[in-house]
């Protein structure tokens, strides 16, 4: 069984409960952040039996992210996707339902919303990544629009397929940020879903299919890039690169895009009848304003990581994995079940006075829907170089069997494994 290609998310909307600790109390290792990473460290965590392990989350429910692309195409259901936060957190290990406001890796400490001030020996930096909504102009205000939706959020999946079955024809616009983004290729596996679904209702031929995004190609790693280069060639869906989503006019449906032109910034405008919209995001504002986060170069504002051994280079007894790192690797949940053990390992070795020699090669997967029944699962190292699983099955090709082990499988795989610690 393949990793499971990205992450779960906590729901962000929740107000953190009434505090169940103390107002000071420390602990042996504190992880910030339930979600995927979190659940991930700490499972493995109680399963070798380590104490005094706590989790720092606000959220009670917790969701399985990567079946929202489907039930934005009509083939999943939302109560399919979430569970009790409860329900996850491993025995022995304590659950702080708040949400962690600053760090101070000096005095090995963190502040939480809710006031509590919680000490650490060792820490595990995992709070998912933040969207940035307010980032495009007008872009809330077109979320209210009947035209204007994003699987990026549990409320407006639902929204996708309504969007998709009333489209009678026009412009079906897709985007995605310059950010770094959960999962790199969902922006537009919506997209190739949706262009197969208006061939199957008979609208395509008075359709436009359009993606503006703020990348450079349709994918990083060449080899698979080659198989969406044709998937985008079938559907006949137009491509703008290095058109970056900065506002949205929900009234007059126009999407606004910045690029590069002689050398130059522009506004591109490009009208739309359909938009969905991938938000710019970015690593949680407490860990920007952090010691622990990146300073310089690309990586400005997320969790500074050995990118072989997960440590922090400057406090090291503090750790960090998933979405809000700056690993420079894709943020999916496939490559966090390769960080987590890694993880495990050099922190208790740390622990133990050890040096940390365990390994993370960077390894990512991420499956492309490239259309109903068909899917493209696209897994690769720090080189980016393929780094497939399934050693007698070419991965280069779209099939069918691995849309099933995405619909089916990875869901399983992902609640009664990866969350338990065993995989």
């Amino acid at each position: 069984m393949p990793p499971s290609e990205d992450r779960g998310c906590t729901d962000p909307a929740v107000t953190p409960m009434p505090h169940v600790a103390p107002v000071s109390e420390r602990h042996r290792v504190l992880i910030i952040g339930g979600g995927t990473a979190g659940i991930c460290v700490a499972a493995r965590l109680a399963r070798l039996g380590q104490e005094g392990v706590a989790i720092l989350e606000p959220s009670e429910r917790h969701y399985y992210q990567p079946l929202w692309t489907l039930v934005g195409a009509g083939e999943a259901r939302v109560e399919d996707t979430v569970r009790d936060e409860a329900s996850l957190i491993p025995r022995g290990v304590k659950w702080l339902k708040d949400a962690a406001e600053e760090v101070d890796p000096v005095r090995r400490e963190v502040r939480t919303r809710g006031g509590l001030r919680v000490g650490y020996d060792f820490l595990v930096v995992a709070p998912g990544i933040q969207l940035d909504w307010d980032k495009v102009a007008g872009l809330r205000d077109a979320l209210e629009t009947e035209h204007v939706s994003s699987n990026y959020d549990v409320k407006l999946a639902p929204k996708t397929w309504r969007m998709l079955q009333r489209f009678q024809g026009g412009t079906a616009l897709f985007t995605q940020p310059a950010t770094p983004v959960k999962c790199a290729g969902a922006p537009q596996k919506i997209m190739y879903l949706a262009a197969d679904h208006f061939r199957r209702t008979g609208v395509s031929e008075r359709s436009e299919v359009v993606f503006g995004s703020g990348a450079k190609a349709i994918f990083g790693v060449r080899p698979y890039a080659r198989v969406l280069e044709d998937v985008v060639k079938r559907y006949g869906i137009q491509t703008h690169f290095e058109h970056n989503l900065v506002a949205v006019d929900g009234a007059r449906r126009e999407a606004i895009f910045e690029t590069t032109r002689d050398g130059r910034k522009t506004r591109v405008t490009l009208r739309y009848d359909l938009l969905h919209v991938t938000p710019p995001q970015s690593a949680p504002d407490f860990i920007k304003n952090s010691p622990l986060s990146s300073r310089e170069g690309a990586c400005v504002g997320w969790v500074r990581a050995d990118k072989y051994t997960l440590q922090h280079p400057s406090f090291p007894e503090v750790f960090a994995l998933g979405d809000a790192s700056d690993l420079p690797t894709s943020r999916t949940g496939a490559a966090i079940r390769k960080q987590a053990p890694v993880l495990v390992e050099n922190l208790r070795a740390v622990m133990a006075g050890r040096v940390p020699t365990a390994r993370y090669d960077g390894y990512a997967s991420c499956p492309l829907t490239t259309g109903y029944g068909k899917l493209l699962l696209a897994e690769f190292d720090y080189e980016g170089t393929p780094a497939p699983s399934f050693p007698l099955i070419d991965t280069l090709k779209e099939r069918r069997d691995m849309w099933l082990m995405k619909k089916y499988g990875l869901p399983q795989l992902y609640w009664n494994w990866m969350m338990r610690g065993r995989a």
